[in-house]
């Protein structure tokens, strides 16, 4: 799955080990380091604001509910793609698929690379 997925993972991971003190220098620091300081890549807003929402909620674990994005459409779509998650678990065989779950008439931007990766590795809690 995509690079992205990969991001939040290891925003994650650098939350646990201290390397980053919020979800949001987590993200800039996991950007950074997978796409290129100012890259577009680094800069996409959809799966930072999906990954913020799930941290600013308090589904990942190991990271305290606070406030932490100002995106609404694109935490809207990650929490309800974990709590799809929790219901059938076999929706995170692709994003596509979990996409059309959240029934949503829009493009997929990445933020179920996000969902799909935390819950792959165990990192969503509700």
């Amino acid at each position: 799955m995509g690079k992205y997925g990969e991001t939040a993972l290891l925003a994650v991971k650098l939350i646990e080990s201290n390397q980053a003190a919020t979800p949001q220098e987590a993200w800039e620091k996991a950007s950074t380091k997978l796409f290129g300081a100012g890259t577009y890549g680094q800069k996409k807003g959809c799966p930072k604001g999906a990954f913020l929402g799930l941290c600013e909620e308090g589904f990942i674990r190991g990271i305290e509910a606070g406030k932490y994005t100002k995106s609404l459409d694109n935490k809207a779509y990650a929490l309800r793609a974990a709590a799809l998650l929790v219901k059938d678990p076999t929706l995170s065989q692709s994003p596509s698929t979990l996409w059309k779950a959240i029934n949503i008439q829009k493009s997929h931007n990445s933020q179920m690379d996000v969902v799909i990766w935390l819950w792959e590795n165990n990192y969503i809690v509700k």
